[in-house]
Formats: structure tokens, sequence, C-alpha cells
């Protein structure tokens, strides 16, 4: 089996992008006229931040461990997403978009 980061390169892009975007969306959740309905949101774009560091560094290591990482990623991006998606503002739209792609992308390597 390939491993490391020319072959896992499109996820790793795709987590480190989310990421990003997952960061973004925390910050700007801080700045909403009501913090406190926006703190699962917040919670969820950390953990989703997390996770997808922590997935794109063991895949560019050719980690055994990447494909379980992946599988978790999915999972709390698709639970990002899931909550993104009930807020209308800008940025929790992007970032419920990026973890929708992030998470069809590490489901995709994890049948690679």
């Amino acid at each position: 089996m390939q491993t490391g980061y020319h072959f896992y390169k499109d996820c790793i892009d795709m987590c480190l992008r989310c990421a990003a975007i997952c960061n973004h969306c925390a910050s700007s959740c801080t700045a909403e006229k009501d913090v406190t309905m926006m703190a699962k949101c917040i919670r969820l774009d950390m953990e989703c931040a997390t996770a997808c560091y922590a997935a794109a560094q063991l895949m560019s290591l050719g980690s055994t461990s990447a494909v379980q990482m992946c599988s978790i990623c999915a999972d709390i991006c698709e639970a990002c997403a899931a909550e993104c998606s009930q807020h209308s503002n800008p940025h929790c739209q992007e970032c419920a978009e990026a973890c929708k792609q992030c998470a069809a992308a590490c489901r995709k390597m994890l049948i690679s």
C-alpha cells in the first residue's frame, strides 16, 4: 500500500483548507451578537480544525494511523457541517461547505 504525502496530497490539502476555514468560523462566531447561541458551533469548529490538522500530519508522515484518523476526521467534519448549516451567516455557510468537502475527501481516502 502506497502512503505518504504524495499519495495523500489531495486529502491533506483539503484537511488543511478545512482547518483554516473552521478556525476562521470559530473566530467569526465570537463576534456574533449572541455568542452563547454560537457556543456549539465554536466548539465543533475547534474540534474539527484539530482533527483536520492531526489527519493532515499523520497522512504526511505516512503513518499507519492515518486511515483511522481520517475516519474520525470525517465524522467530526460531518458534525461540524451539520451544526454550521443551521446558521445563516456567511462564515458558517462557508465552513459547512468546507467540512462537507473534507469529509468526502477523507471518506474517499479510506477506500483508496
